[in-house]
This record gives C-alpha cells, structure tokens and sequence, in this order.
C-alpha cells in the first residue's frame, strides 16, 4: 500500500476507532475560536480597495499638499443647508443656531467654523468671529444691510464654492448652502461618533440642516453590511434548513450537519478575528462557499453511508467503506479549491488577498469537520440510538433505485449516448464561443457599489420590526452634493505635476498641455477648459492693475509668464486669492494640480485614456488622478486580477489533479478530464454576465474563484465515483448510470440546497450583494448540469483513448447500452446490492476492485 493510502487508512482507523476522541477534540478547537469572532471588525467602503494603485497614492498627495476647497488638516464636518433661500435673514440665523449650538457641545471641541452665513457677518461686524457673535450681527441687521453683505461677500471667490450652483449674485439668493465644522481630535479620534453626535445636534436645531462627513458614510457602509445579513441569514437558512431535512429526512442527521456547519463557521471566522482581518464586503462570500462545500460534504458522507447500511453492514463498517472512497474525493475537492482560491494571492488588491486567504483555510477547517467531527459523531449518535432502540427515519439513500430522482438522472446520460465525442466536440465549440463573448464582460468599481440604496426596496416593508433595516441617508446626501455643488469630482480629473513650478517654463508647460484636447476633454475656444494656478493668477489681475502689469512685464512675448514666477506667487498668496491659489499650487511651489472639465457622456476607460495621454504632455513627473482615474484603475486591477487569479487557478489545478488522480486513482489524465465541465461553466458563466448586464466589481470579481472550487468539487465527485465504479465492472454504461444515480442524487441535494440558499442574497438592501448572490446560483446551477451532462461523455471518450476502444464512440453504440437507464443492469449489475454499485467483497476495501492492476480496465493507460 503507498504512503497517501496509508495515511488516509490511518485517518479513516482513527476516526472508526475514536470517534469520542475525536468529537471531543473539535469540540475543544471550536470552543477556541469562538472567541475570535467577537474581535471581527467591519471594514466597508471603498478606500480598502485603493491601497497600492499609483493613481490612487496621487490623489492622496494631491489631498495632503493642495488646500481644499473647504476643511483644513483638522478632522471637519460639513452642515448641509437647504430652504427657499439660504442667505435671507431666516436661512443665515438657521444656519448660525445650529454651528452655535454645536461651538457649544464641550465633546465635539469645535476649533473653527466657516459658512456664507459667516462671510455675510463678518461684512457687518468684522469682529464677529463666532457663531454667537455672527448670530448677533445678523439679528441687529436690517434686510436691506444683510442683502449688501450678501453682495459684498460675494466679491470673494471663495464665497460661491460653499453654495449651491444655483446662486444668484445680483439677487442674492441660493437654495443649498455648505458649512465646515473644524474638531480640534487628533486623526485616530473616533470620527463616527463626532459626526453621529452633531448629527443629532443638527436635528434638534431649526430649519432643513444635515450633518455629513466621512465618519456617517462610513458608520451607513458597515451597517448596511450587517442589516443585509441580519435580512439574507435568517432567509437563507430557512431555506438551507428546510432542504436539509429533506436531504437527510432524519432529525437526528439534520441537527448533526447543521453543527457542523456552525463549526466550520466558527472556525473560520474565530480565526479571522485572531488574524486581524476585517470582515469586508469580499468575505461575505466566504460564509457561502463553506455552506456550499460543507453541505455538499455532509450529504455525500451520509449518503454514501446510508448505502452501505442499507446493504447491512454494521455502522463501523459502514463508515469505513464510506469514509475509504470519500476522503480521496474529498482530499481531491479540497486540494483543488483551496487551490483557486489562493490564487487570489496574485492580485494586488488587498481584499481579494485577503479573500483567497480567508476562503482556502475556511475549505481545510471544512475537509477536517466533515472528515473528523461528523463521521465520528455521526457513529456515536447511531451508537447511541441503537442502545435506546429509538426509531430509524429517512434512511434511505439520495437517488436510490426506488426513488423518481434515481428513475430520472440516469436518463441525462442519453443526451451524450447516440455520439459522445460529437457531442464533446460541440459543447467545447460552444465553449469557445462563449467565453470568446464573456471575454467582453464590463468591469466597474463605483462609489455607489458600497452605499446603501438612496430608496430601501419595497418588500423590506413586509418584514417583522426586528429584521427592518436602519435610515440611510449618505447615498441621497451624496447625490445632492453631486447635484447641486461645484465642488463634486464626478465630471473632473486632475493631472498631478511634481515639479519647480518656478522656473521659467512652468507655466508655459501648462498651456502646452491644454493645446488640442482629446475628445473626453470640455474645450473653450480651441483649448481644454482646466482650472490650475494660472486661473487665479488671471482672476486677480483682472481686479488688481498693479498686479496685471507685474503678470504682463513678466512674459517676453504675448505668452503666460516665464520669470519673476516666484513674485506672482507671493503676490498671489497676499491677496483675496490666497486661498484659490492654495488649491492648486503646493505651498512650496514644488508640485502643482490641474482640474480639467471632462464630457458628462463619456465612459470613465476613454476619459481615464485620455487624462494619461495629457499627463504625458507635461514636463516633469505628472500622473493622472481623480476619483474618476483612481475608480477606473481600481476596476481595471480588478478585471487583470480575475483573468490572471482563473489562469493560475486552472492551471495550478491541472497540475494538482494530475498528480493526485495518479499517486491516489493511477489515472492522471482523469484529473484533466475534470476540468472541462468546470472551463464549461466558467466560459458559460461569463457569457451569462455579459448577457445579464452584470459587470465584474469589488464582490462579484470573486465569482470565477468560486465556480471553479464548486466546479471541481462536484465533477470529482463525479469522475472518483465512476472511477470505481468502471474497475469494479468494466461496463462504462452501467458505470455511468451508477454514477448518475448514486452520485448524482447527493450532487442533487447539494444544489439544490446551497443554490436557493445562496440565491436569497437577491434580497439584501445593496444591489452588489443581490448580483453576488443571483450568480453564485447561477455558477452552482451550470457546475451541477456541466457535472451531470458535460463529464459523462467526457469519461466515455477518456475511456475510449486510453483503452484504445473507439466503438466507444460510435453512434449506434447507445442500442446495445439503452437498457442500462430504464432496468436494472443484468449479470452484475444485479448482483450488486448496494445503490452505488459495489460489492460487499470489495465495499470497504481500499483497493477499489479486487482484481491486479493489470486485469483492472483502469489502470491501462
């Protein structure tokens, strides 16, 4: 016997002999973990997927040198105002109540508060610096005084940024304005809880004002984690559970692989917690691949049991010969996917890192509880029911002769049976096909991937109070401040120059680049619309005169000036534009920004194409950036991440299945035949996408991991089953038919169950996870019809090439076999008592047929 089946000898003896032992041992692991779960942290949004992306590393340069428009260093919250008009009498004493109220909360430690409402008092009282002293310069104002502070105020270009695009100067009206609380809270200060807090403040203050900032966006990204799990758990698990009992039909076999789950659960995510690792919107999908793979495990190990019992062995015997053939298929299946998912690791994201990690050491605590725990408990609850001669349940097994689904699922093998090979021949065409159509399949990464609906769906309605789902407010908030606010990136990009902006040709170089602008770009007369140092420098010598002729003495020819660089900008920092200019030169002028106008209609590839094109043009270090670059780039990372991670999956998986189906079955080429129903359902799976709609993103990039591990796990079921299945009798039809009925019965269960399972994820509040779990069901339902219709003729064709066999493949072979679907198989076949075709001679042996190698039709390669 080689040294793998004496190993997995070793583990079956332990686990048959101890199963005390071992019960209690994972029992004591899981009560070591447990605690690791509590120290789980939530980690939402979309920052987690930037670390690393060289745009995204720009912008935040850009952010720690440039001023904003608004907010300094400190930690600030923004007040959202809106009325019929935000600068009359009422609209300022609105605004001033609620920033006095919020100077007047000792926790909040307010430092600085800047709003129009501000401006309009300093214009008639210039010592009032606070909102009580502002409040009270605006009360002693008559109308006619606050409309000409209005007016003056406005003279500063500072002052519209903070209202809505609809201000009107000559009027003096706007009906949105913009006011930025500054904290005196060093960084790590608890930004969720400051703004939370000013947010209640702000409510209890009058007028239509709203408290926003980073720390309530990111608070809604996590609880909009967790209420859509508190809605899709509960769901999911009512239908896991209802297709559980139908699956083992007893309570006993029920309870026991629901604990089971639990644990794999626990183990999992016990570890995670220890480990540090972030529960992020990636790792949603973990808790459904153990369920998936855990289930699947779970039936077949019952199934394949309930078998051998129906045949009469004793249950020790019973789960030895169960355990002997599953845990190669297990070892296999786990093997494989732990696989592809570790080939996440090639991705320079880290969530997906962190997901390939998170999942490959879910599926081995997964293979140890179902090859441990459940078939140790399993005997020690049958042992136990037998001393109290409690009665059996639903016993027998998935897919057993007398059932519909044994009747049906042997007749799938007609499909293939007139031609396997033509039939091979044209799903690989079909294949191709697909997969040359889902190669177009978009990819996205936006903003709104991760926020919570602006309007909750209609059915959370129907749901009882403790499943009702919080108020979300950023995602219509962040939408008005789109909408309504110059200030919003959506229709930008910025090029980030690192260079002496103080030599002579800087600003020329900025002209050179604005000449001729490619199609994405917004033009005015001929030129790229762009705001950069050189607009503030033509706004203020358009006020100031003196300043005009330094800017006109300064160029030798009717061009941008190209000297005295250094005294416009210290003139520039020493006038009303010291702040405009702060946005877009670097205080020590050794890098600048430039915002270019970019077409609303145009996609963010092209634009994000074209703003690389024009960094190119600058002299020095210049990089395109911007939320719109940094979003492309990240989807862009993404879509490579996919295709290399599928890449190195299939391949590594080629590699391992060959060297595993050699040492443990001596039939390597049988590892590569797994493969094609799995690329079936990959390349089908994509086309699907495509067709659907259904972009890949910062979640569903995942989804081709996952149809390999479940493809490979239920096409290994699959071909170990008739590997057995062909030595024992030599019959590749009544192998097949075996197969499908035995095997195909607990792959059934398995579908059915995590597919419905995993599908109600449709009813989570994000439409990201709604699509994640919409194609998880469609990638178990494609890997189960590929394993069912795909592999069989697969395997008949494999038989026919290695055994030389080619009537194997002829068109009128299926005559002589059609019998084997709708009867019993003779000779054999009826001798056989068991459902998956063994004998008792060889049920528990490790050597599936008792014959040498050489007479076995399966070692012949």
């Amino acid at each position: 016997m080689d040294p793998v089946s004496r190993l997995f000898g070793a583990i079956t003896d332990r686990v048959v002999e101890r199963p005390r032992r071992v019960v209690i041992a994972c029992l004591v692991v899981t009560a070591l973990f447990a605690p690791g779960m509590a120290l789980l942290e939530a980690s939402a949004g979309s920052d987690q997927f930037t670390d690393g992306i060289e745009e995204a590393d720009a912008l935040d340069r850009v952010n720690e040198r440039f001023e904003p428009a608004f907010g300094g260093d400190d930690p600030t919250t923004q007040l959202i105002q809106r009325d019929a008009n935000v600068l009359d009498r009422r609209g300022l004493l609105d605004m001033l109540a609620t920033a006095e109220r919020l100077d007047e909360r000792d926790g909040l430690r307010v430092t600085d508060f800047s709003a129009p409402a501000m401006d309009v008092a300093a214009e008639l009282d210039e010592d009032a610096d606070t909102p009580a002293a502002a409040r009270d310069a605006i009360e002693r104002a008559s109308d006619g005084e606050i409309d000409d502070a209005v007016d003056a105020a406005a003279e500063d270009p500072g002052f519209a940024t903070l209202l809505s695009d609809d201000f009107n100067r000559e009027s003096g009206t706007a009906s949105a304005s913009l006011g930025v609380v500054s904290h005196s809270f060093p960084a790590s200060a608890d930004t969720q809880a400051i703004q939370q807090e000013a947010r209640t403040v702000a409510e209890e203050a009058p007028g239509d004002i709203t408290a926003f900032g980073g720390g309530i966006v990111d608070d809604e990204f996590q609880r909009v984690i967790f209420d859509s799990l508190s809605i899709v758990v509960p769901a999911a698990l009512a239908v896991i559970l209802g297709l559980l009992a139908y699956a083992y039909r007893d309570p006993f076999d029920f309870v026991l692989g629901g604990i089971a789950l639990l644990m794999t659960v626990v183990w999992t995510f016990g570890f995670t917690g220890y480990a540090g690792i972030a529960f992020s919107e990636v790792l949603i999908a973990v808790p459904v691949l153990l369920l998936a793979i855990g289930i699947d495990f779970g039936i077949h190990t019952v199934n394949r049991y309930r078998e051998d019992r129906a045949a009469g062995a004793p249950p020790e015997t019973a789960m030895r010969g169960a355990l002997g053939q599953l845990v190669v298929a297990y070892s296999i299946i786990a093997g494989t996917t732990i696989i592809g998912f570790l080939a996440n690791l090639t991705s320079s994201l880290p969530p997906l890192r962190e997901f390939g990690v998170v999942a490959g050491l879910g599926i081995c605590f997964t293979l140890v509880i179902f090859v441990g725990f459940l078939p140790a408990a399993k005997l020690m609850l049958d042992r136990w029911r037998a001393e109290r001669s409690l009665p059996e349940f639903g016993s027998r097994p998935l897919g057993s002769e007398e059932s519909a689904l044994g009747r049906f699922l042997p007749k799938l093998s007609a499909i293939s049976r007139p031609a396997p090979a033509v039939f091979l021949v044209a799903v690989l065409l079909v294949t191709a096909g697909a997969a040359g159509y889902g190669a177009g399949v978009d990819t996205t990464f936006e903003q709104d991937d991760f926020l919570p609906p602006s309007e909750e769906p209609a059915y959370v309605d129907y749901f009882p109070g403790p499943l009702q789902p919080g108020e979300y407010t950023a995602t219509e908030t962040i939408n008005f401040l789109s909408d309504n606010f110059a200030t919003s990136e959506d229709d930008t990009v910025t090029i980030y120059v690192e260079r002496r902006m103080t030599s002579d040709s800087a600003l020329r170089s900025l002209a050179r680049a604005e000449r001729d602008p490619p199609d994405t770009f917004v033009t005015v007369d001929g030129r790229a619309s762009a705001e950069s140092v050189q607009s503030a420098i033509d706004a203020y010598a358009a006020e100031d005169p003196e300043f005009e002729r330094l800017v006109e003495n300064s160029a030798l020819d009717d061009g941008r000036p190209n000297r005295n660089l250094d005294r416009i900008y210290a003139e520039l920092r020493n006038s009303p534009y010291d702040d405009f200019t702060g946005e877009y030169l670097a205080d020590d002028g050794r890098s600048a920004r430039i915002v270019y106008a970019v077409e609303s209609d145009a996609s963010d590839a092209e634009i994000t194409a074209d703003a690389r094109r024009v960094a190119d043009r600058y002299r020095g270090d210049a990089t395109a950036t911007g939320q719109i670059v940094v979003f492309q780039a990240v989807a862009d990372t993404i879509f490579e991440s996919a295709i290399v991670s599928l890449a190195a999956a299939l391949g590594l998986s080629a590699v391992f299945l060959v060297i595993l189906f050699w040492l443990l079955l001596g039939s390597p080429t049988l590892g590569l035949v797994t493969l094609v129903p799995v690329t079936v359902a990959v390349a089908t799976l994509t086309a699907t996408m495509r067709l659907g709609g259904i972009p890949f993103n910062a979640i569903t990039a995942t989804i081709l991991a996952i149809t390999i591990g479940l493809g490979v796990d239920y096409t290994v079921h699959v071909a170990h089953r008739f590997h057995d299945e062909y030595a024992a009798g030599g019959d590749v039809d009544a192998a097949v038919v075996t197969t499908l009925r035995g095997t195909g019965g607990a792959l059934t269960g398995t579908w059915a169950t995590t597919a419905l399972g995993t599908g109600v994820l449709v009813l989570a509040i994000t439409p990201i996870l709604g699509q994640f779990g919409l194609l998880t069901a469609a990638s178990i339902t494609l890997a189960y019809l590929a394993s069912l219709i795909v592999l069989p003729p697969a395997l008949v064709v494999w038989v026919a090439v290695v055994e030389r066999r080619p009537e194997l493949l002829f068109v009128g072979r299926f005559l002589g076999a059609a019998g084997a679907i709708d009867a019993d198989a003779e000779g054999d076949a009826t001798d056989r008592a068991r459902t998956d075709g063994g004998t008792d001679d060889d049920a528990f042996e490790w050597q599936t047929d008792p014959r040498p190698p050489a007479e076995d039709p399966s070692q012949k390669r």
